[in-house]
């Protein structure tokens, strides 16, 4: 039955996702103000695919630019963040080659950064700063990789270096940050205790296309996101303080969710 279920939401996923990356192709060549929302409505028809039910606390700020920064567990987090709001990635350079995924990623408008090539992150440093002074929504996993779902990795203060470089322009109060706190605690509705959370993470050297196989097989799945308050970015004196701040802000969250202890909770809807 879990190879079947599998089969059936893959095969629902590619009907799906292939006629409408022409749409977004569209959008995104002609500059039309959908490139930006329409990523959002397909993840949230995604979820609605392979069996996400989004329990979120609190909303991204609207009306300006926000840098959110979150935990990271699996691949499922791109679809889950991206159903809560319309949001963009800062995503590793490798995955500009990774086969189909590469695509995706591209038209959701992703940030690639080569980690290794100093010039280069300046570049991108310019371009996240205009994104951000623009309005747009931009996530940053802030731990560098995946973790195991039972807890938050340090965060790495160089990958914040994009988002507030020492001499960067200020941004006065039209650009904050965002803490984003991201779990996974149930599938068919049966809490996912410290042994069950690899499950649905997706870390170390696990096979992607295994692993997604896998889980679609399974059955519904609760994710439980907790969004912090906008704080102006230039509140932060340097990336040392914004990573210290949003570290300790989403290392208390992801222990209150997995502890049970959501505050008040929007259910996902359209």
């Amino acid at each position: 039955m879990r190879s079947l279920r599998a089969f059936l939401v893959l095969g629902a996923f590619f009907a799906f996702t292939l006629p409408l990356m022409p749409l977004q192709l569209l959008f995104l060549t002609t500059g039309s103000r959908y490139a930006r929302t329409f990523p959002h409505w397909y993840h949230r028809q995604v979820c609605r695919i392979i069996g996400v039910r989004l329990n979120v606390e609190g909303e991204v700020a609207e009306k300006q630019g926000v840098l959110l920064i979150s935990n990271h567990v699996s691949w499922l987090d791109i679809t889950v963040l991206s159903a809560v709001a319309p949001v963009s990635f800062v995503a590793k350079q490798e995955v500009a080659s990774w086969p189909f995924v590469s695509w995706l990623a591209k038209l959701q408008r992703s940030v690639f950064v080569d980690r290794n090539r100093r010039k280069e992150a300046g570049d991108k440093a310019n371009e996240i700063l205009n994104r951000l002074a623009g309005g747009d929504h931009i996530v940053l996993f802030a731990e560098g990789t995946s973790s195991d779902g039972n807890c938050v990795v340090p965060f790495k203060t160089a990958l914040l270096a994009a988002a507030k470089p020492p001499d960067g322009p200020a941004m006065g109060a039209k650009v904050s940050a965002q803490t984003l706190a991201l779990t996974y605690t149930k599938i068919y509705g049966l809490p996912l205790c410290r042994r069950g959370r690899h499950v649905v993470a997706w870390y170390g050297d696990m096979d992607l296309a295994s692993h997604a196989w896998r889980l679609l097989g399974l059955g519904p799945i609760d994710a439980h996101i907790r969004i912090g308050p906008p704080v102006p970015l230039d509140q932060f004196p340097d990336r040392k303080a914004l990573a210290r701040y949003a570290e300790e802000k989403v290392r208390k969250d992801v222990v209150e969710l997995l502890r049970g202890r959501p505050a008040v909770t929007r259910p996902f809807s359209d």
